[in-house]
Order: C-alpha cells, then structure tokens, then sequence
C-alpha cells in the first residue's frame, strides 16, 4: 500500500516537472519596455555551458534518479517497518511434489491467522522449479513462539489431503527466518512438512 502511494507520488511529480520544464525550454524572451530604464550588462567572465542535452535525455535522466530514490525509500521502509530485532520472516518451498500438490496455505503464529494464500499453476510450477514464496513477514517481540502451517490440496489416490506442521521456536535480538518446506517421503508415499530455522 505505502510502495504504491510512493510510486503514485513520484509519478505525479515526474508528470508536473516534464511540462514545467517544457515551458522553460520555450519561453520566449519578454518585450523590453522602452521607458523602463535597464541597467547594462555586467561584463561576463565566461558565457554559460549550453545544455546540449535534449528534453527526452533530461525526462530519461529524471526517470533514473526517481527510481534509484523510489529503491532507497522502499529499503528505508522495510527498515523501518520490519527492524532485525522484531523481524520474523516465512518463506515456503516444495521439493518435487509428486505426492502432494499443494493448493493453500494458512500460517498462524501465536493462534493468530497471518498469512493465507490459494496458488495458481503458475505459482505452483515456480516452486517445483526451485522458487521460494515469501509467505510472511512481520513484527513478533522476543521469546518463545508457536509456528502452525496447515497444507491443503490434493494427495496421494488423488485424496484430499490437509495435514498441519507446528514447531515452538524462540526469537532473539536477531532477524528470524523460518522455511516451511514441502518434501515427498518416497518410502511412506506421502509427502513431508519440514521447518528449517535461520537465525
């Protein structure tokens, strides 16, 4: 929400200075009224760089400086949204998937709901391609903690197969970071819910 109103402020902004500098280009030099007594013109040391850039190089040129401000506002923003001493982050993989295709997943924390997502093919086919989701990211204060992941979606004989993983862990002074991994048990047939733990 904050990044969209940032992008919209620095869009509008961009849309105000093109014209304003369109005009300045264009402007033409104003009437010299003959009873208004000008004073001479000072003796120049040197006449000034003329700016061969045209006005798309500048636009261009603008345009990079926003986003390069716009990255460094939106890295400020997680810093200042999420800092390492409170920062708790979720992140979901799969490996393989032949006995589990996974459509949602609900993540509670504490027996509070913080995170739900239902995925698509497309989502599904960056995970079994090695891609990982960052399913949350937030603010829990130090101490101990309860993790629930429940899965949900087809399984093995193509049964609806829904099947939670908790795991208590502790959060220091430190950034954490938790991945909930969805791995296929080729002895049981059945896939594996497995939590791994980063400090």
């Amino acid at each position: 929400m904050m990044k969209k109103f940032q992008l919209k402020l620095w869009l509008c902004l961009l849309l105000f200075l093109v014209p304003v500098i369109g005009q300045a280009e264009d402007a033409e030099p104003t009437a010299i009224n003959p009873y208004v007594r000008t004073p001479a013109p000072a003796a120049q040391t040197s006449p000034p760089a003329p700016d061969n850039r045209t006005l798309d190089q500048r636009v261009q040129d603008l345009k990079k400086e926003v986003k390069a401000l716009n990255r460094d506002l939106f890295i400020l923003e997680e810093e200042l949204l999420f800092p390492s001493s409170t920062q708790l982050a979720v992140f979901l993989s799969v490996d393989v998937g032949e006995f589990f295709r996974l459509d949602s997943v609900q993540l509670k924390i504490d027996d509070k709901v913080v995170a739900n997502h239902l995925y698509t093919k497309r989502e599904l086919g960056a995970l079994k391609r090695g891609g990982v989701q960052r399913l949350y990211i937030g603010n829990v204060k130090a101490g101990e903690h309860e993790l629930i992941a429940t899965f949900r979606g087809p399984g093995p004989n193509n049964r609806e197969y829904r099947r939670g993983t908790t795991v208590k862990f502790k959060k220091g002074s430190a950034a954490k970071f938790m991945e909930l991994r969805i791995v296929d048990a080729t002895r049981k047939l059945q896939p594996e819910f497995v939590v791994k733990e980063w400090e």
